[in-house]
């Protein structure tokens, strides 16, 4: 089946690796060591900030995942394109041009927007967006 596809598996690997090491390793610092990545913004509220370092935990576990078995954990690739699309569209650029963003956020920034590319490249779109069959397996 994967034979129809232009798959980029170095480029599949190459970002679950990145997810694992920045969205994992991040997460488990959000955790576990809440009060160094913790911003310095006193706003912060300790139950949403723990919640956000859980999803960036589990995104690094399953991209963990993903590295053993790469098209079966594509959506987690796709889910964190949209996110931080997202992010881009609503947050970023409107506080860009009120010029309310922060400069010291500017490393989510190059994180965010190298993760967006490494995965509009990695993403194998049609295989993605492909109708399948129960009995069609997704590996060769």
């Amino acid at each position: 089946m994967t034979s129809e596809f232009r798959i980029r598996w170095g480029w599949l690997k190459t970002m679950y690796g990145f997810t694992v090491l920045v969205a994992g390793g991040y997460g488990l610092g959000m955790i576990f060591v809440p009060k160094l990545m913790q911003p310095t913004s006193p706003t912060c509220d300790p139950v949403n900030f723990g919640v956000l370092g859980s999803v960036y935990l589990a995104f690094g576990i399953l991209a963990l995942l993903g590295l053993r078995d790469p098209l079966k954990f594509v959506p987690v690739l796709v889910l964190q394109l949209v996110y931080k699309t997202i992010w881009f569209l609503g947050v970023f650029f409107p506080l860009l041009l009120t010029g309310r963003f922060p400069a010291s956020e500017i490393l989510t920034v190059v994180i965010f927007g190298l993760t967006v590319a490494g995965d509009l490249v990695a993403i194998p779109f049609r295989f993605v967006f492909t109708r399948r069959t129960a009995t069609q397996g997704t590996t060769s």
